[in-house]
């Protein structure tokens, strides 16, 4: 997290984040990143993630494509 505060739901749980903090969310882990008011963040994920995780819909990036 740059600046702001965000919280990430999990089924069991939740994680708080805030500035100068990150956390790595486990690969294929269903997860729901929310913040109340804007919050700046850096989103790093590897190469060939697809943005929408199983979902396939118009909102699904092209291959090669940054979001």
């Amino acid at each position: 997290v740059l600046d702001g505060e965000m919280t990430i739901h999990f089924r069991d749980g939740e994680v708080i984040l805030r500035p100068g903090e990150m956390f790595v969310v486990p690969k294929g882990l269903e997860h729901k990143p929310f913040a109340k008011q804007e919050c700046k963040i850096m989103l790093v994920e590897s190469a060939g993630t697809i943005n929408t995780g199983d979902v396939q819909s118009d909102l699904t990036a092209k291959d090669g494509v940054w979001v």
